[in-house]
């Protein structure tokens, strides 16, 4: 399955190179002309700038030709920081035929670095391949949410064909066999993820699933734990146990409530395993769910009471 329809990626040393004053022209004013170019400028000095720098050519290069990278040392080219009025490094400019269309100082995070690059592309009239690839996973979310689970994960796997280290699509791929109930085929492709995006958000929200998904084929039933703790309210583990119950029948908010009272009764039961278990429903969810709002600002304030 070809996700980008065909399209082609430049050289790396064609998409990124370092450039100075006597070659600013060509390799910024008049490249720009076809396509936008970003303009790092920096400084050895500059601790920031060693961070930013491979960040946006991580970016770029992700691109795929539809921007370029220019790097330049400011400390030689000092006559176009001034005509340029850059006051503090890192600063980032980008040109689209000739002229300045978008630019920010300081660094950004890599989120905030892409968004900047998908912008400038799209300001140019064009689309970045991680675009596409964007949309073709929010086209298999929509797939995996009507419980088209197969069709979700052929498409992640599509994506992924395309760019192996995509999170989302990684992420997505393992949440796909989650709903297959797949679970050891899910773990097994978790393991396997590039280390380059081990610890990205996506993939610590699947890890998490898969954990809730393990839990949940051990789960006890609803009614006799919720018996068992109404008799017994000191009873930690039966109440654990309930959580993880209702967890598993989508009660997510009542679960949430079960170990936010676990954890108030007894903090250090079993090594802290309200909180612990907290925080893998909270990973699991979207950062903005008001269950995550919720449960995170109760868990504070009990915390720090």
């Amino acid at each position: 399955m070809d996700i980008l329809n065909g399209a082609g990626g430049a050289p790396a040393a064609d998409l990124i190179k370092d450039s100075s004053e006597a070659t600013f022209m060509a390799d910024v004013v008049e490249a720009s002309q076809e396509v936008p170019v970003i303009v790092d400028f920096w400084a050895p000095w500059c601790g920031p700038c060693k961070t930013l720098g491979p960040m946006l050519e991580e970016a770029v290069t992700a691109a795929k030709g539809a921007v370029k990278m220019v790097k330049i040392n400011v400390d030689e080219a000092q006559m176009i920081a001034g005509q340029l009025q850059i006051q503090s490094i890192p600063t980032v400019y980008a040109f689209f035929k000739g002229q300045p269309v978008d630019g920010f100082q300081g660094a950004l995070p890599g989120s905030e670095i892409k968004a900047f690059v998908d912008r400038v592309i799209a300001a140019a009239g064009g689309q970045s391949p991680g675009g596409q690839l964007d949309e073709a996973v929010e086209a298999a979310e929509e797939m995996l949410g009507s419980g088209a689970a197969v069709d979700a994960a052929q498409t992640f796997a599509a994506i992924l064909g395309e760019d192996p280290n995509h999170a989302a699509a990684y992420g997505g791929l393992v949440r796909a066999h989650i709903a297959l109930d797949d679970l050891d085929q899910a773990e097994a492709i978790l393991n396997g993820a590039p280390a380059e995006i081990s610890d990205s958000a996506e993939l610590e929200a699947a890890h998490a699933q898969l954990e809730l998904a393990k839990q949940a084929a051990n789960a006890g039933p609803v009614a006799e734990l919720t018996a068992t703790v109404d008799a017994e309210p000191d009873n930690h583990q039966a109440r654990f146990d309930l959580a993880q119950a209702l967890h598993a029948n989508d009660n997510v908010e009542e679960a949430v409530a079960q170990l936010l009272e676990l954890f108030r009764r007894d903090r250090e039961w079993n090594d802290g395993a309200a909180k612990a278990q907290l925080f893998t429903i909270f990973d699991a969810l979207k950062p903005n769910d008001p269950v995550v709002l919720n449960g995170r600002r109760k868990l504070s304030s009990m915390i720090f009471a």
